[in-house]
């Protein structure tokens, strides 16, 4: 994707998404049973227009690891019978291919994307979690659920999700993108370009 490194933030379009998992369990590997995605248009949320809230296909005598966190629990069923994940690649990887990326700890979705198709590559990525570490060095915890409250965006998340909690993906999602909002707002970062955060 050929985005230039001097556009400014405020200019860009961002997939904010989360996948919730299996976890790590011996002699399997970890697949995504939750997909939440969400579209930024500068500091602007879309909760309609490149949405992704679906379940997603695990069979239900496939392992979960003891501490995945989420509701997997009492959706097994929904779960087993989910669409599968390539199902929705087609309009995943359309979207992404055309935005800038945004996780919190984006390794998770880098590494299930990367095993999904393996030959392709978002070259311009944003984790909203080394970004706080740096903006807010003596915060306790950097943990998505933590860092909501403690800046001040439960509210604003709670009316964009209501009856969601955290580790569902979508509600995940949503507290990420409000996360990159509430950056791009700060003083001084209205004039950053993607380089300058690529630089960071």
């Amino acid at each position: 994707m050929g985005i230039p490194l001097d556009t400014p933030l405020t200019e860009l379009t961002f997939t904010v998404l989360d996948f919730e998992t299996t976890g790590t369990v011996k002699g399997f590997i970890s697949r995504p049973w939750q997909l939440g995605a969400v579209l930024m248009r500068g500091t602007t949320l879309s909760l309609t227009d490149g949405c992704f809230d679906t379940l997603l296909r695990v069979p239900e005598d496939y392992p979960f690891s003891k501490h995945a966190p989420g509701t997997y629990v009492a959706q097994r069923a929904a779960i087993a019978s989910a669409p599968e994940v390539q199902t929705i690649w087609p309009a995943l990887h359309s979207q992404l291919s055309t935005t800038i990326p945004v996780a919190h700890n984006a390794a998770t979705e880098r590494t299930l994307l990367a095993r999904l198709a393996p030959m392709t590559r978002y070259p311009h990525w944003v984790d909203t979690l080394p970004l706080a570490r740096k903006i807010y060095p003596t915060l306790p915890s950097f943990a998505l659920e933590d860092l909501v409250p403690a800046l001040g965006l439960q509210a604003e998340l709670t009316r964009c999700v209501p009856n969601r909690a955290p580790h569902d993906a979508y509600y995940d999602a949503v507290a990420c993108a409000l996360l990159l909002i509430h950056f791009l707002s700060l003083p001084g970062w209205s004039t950053l370009t993607l380089g300058d955060l690529q630089a960071l």
